[in-house]
């Protein structure tokens, strides 16, 4: 079972003074799109992990006005496939990141939160023994 010592603390990138590293391989603002080309949203947030310092959540906005109204979802970066100059596509469908378990943008994720987001996605926990974080994102 996951505890909050094992998941470390997970913070918002925009909510600390840390940057990126190389600020050319920012992908927040930059569309992301799934396995049929589809635009899904934009990169509205990353979420990352204080103790490993790596990258571990991408917050992804989509409809909405000026910012009303949007509907936010969060997708492991393992789902990362490729990483263009203007886009990121990732390995799922619409439907699949549509139905989503439920995430509350004012809210930090859980640990429980976590463990439905990244089974749903299909992926092993950052937590989990045997997780490798993804070569394709080394750069975040």
């Amino acid at each position: 079972m996951s505890t909050e010592r094992d998941l470390g603390t997970l913070t918002r990138l925009r909510d600390t003074d840390d940057t990126i590293a190389n600020t050319s391989t920012d992908i927040r603002g930059m569309d992301v799109v799934d396995t049929d080309g589809e635009t899904l949203g934009k990169i509205d947030g990353l979420f990352f992990d204080e103790h490993e310092q790596k990258i571990r959540l991408m917050e992804i906005a989509s409809g909405g006005f000026l910012g009303l109204n949007q509907k936010k979802v969060v997708i492991p970066i393992d789902a990362i496939e490729e990483i263009t100059t203007s886009t990121v596509r990732v390995n799922q469908s619409r439907d699949r990141v549509a139905g989503a378990p439920l995430y509350d943008p004012d809210v930090v994720p859980s640990v429980s939160s976590l463990d439905q987001t990244y089974g749903y996605y299909g992926f092993l926990p950052f937590w989990g023994t045997g997780y490798t974080y993804p070569q394709r994102t080394q750069r975040l």
